[in-house]
């Protein structure tokens, strides 16, 4: 995976209006962590992050802080629910050669044979790799895939010097038979009781009968 350098500059002030000065600023609070060093306090500039978070487990090359150029990679973000703008990211520090755990994608490929629907149980999956060469994914070719047939973690095929992180027995997706239209009409009907019909009105007692009949002679 490429890195992405991206210039980063101290951050002194701190608390909720610091924050919102930074972000009217246009660059995004942010907290460096890693290998036992005090917690590094930045700002990034808000355009070029949200670029290159694109891109799963992307690795920065953080320029500007004292000392050398440092690598990283996001480990929690924080987002506007409405906007979608980037409000504060956690980056863990890392090293060449380091062995890091984080979840790629899973992507499918294909179509599976006709009658077939596909369940994907797992849309990423948790794998330790090289901090510096984490795959962008794995893929999944499920072309003409029977009734049946399931794909479960040990099967997918990891790019060298990747291992799983979860147990081999997870079941990552299958193939199910899909419902005929007689099942679905069924299904259908069941959702979608009958109306009740409405309850017949009570007959009149015999006395107020018999009065009725009284007063129309």
């Amino acid at each position: 995976m490429p890195e992405v350098r991206i210039k980063a500059e101290p951050r002194t002030e701190f608390g909720k209006g610091a924050a919102r000065r930074t972000r009217r600023a246009g660059r995004v609070p942010a907290v460096m962590y890693g290998h036992g060093a005090p917690a590094q306090h930045l700002s990034l500039p808000q355009h070029e992050l949200m670029l290159a978070l694109k891109t799963p487990n992307a690795l920065l090359r953080i320029e500007g802080l004292s000392g050398r150029p440092g690598l990283a990679l996001p480990k929690a973000v924080q987002r506007d629910p409405i906007k979608g703008l980037i409000e504060h990211v956690d980056l863990i520090e890392v090293r060449r050669g380091e062995k890091v755990t984080v979840d790629i994608p899973v992507r499918v490929s294909g179509e599976v044979f006709a009658g077939g629907l596909l369940d994907q149980q797992l849309v990423q999956i948790a794998v330790e790799t090289e901090a510096t060469n984490i795959p962008d994914g794995i893929e999944v070719d499920v072309q003409g895939m029977e009734v049946g047939t399931a794909v479960h973690a040990r099967d997918l095929a990891l790019p060298q010097g990747t291992t799983l992180q979860v147990d081999p027995e997870v079941l990552v997706l299958h193939v199910l038979a899909a419902p005929t239209a007689e099942q679905i009409e069924a299904e259908l009907g069941e959702a979608v009781p009958e109306a009740a019909e409405a309850p017949e009105a009570p007959e009149a007692p015999a006395a107020e009968a018999e009065a009725e009949a009284a007063g129309g002679e």
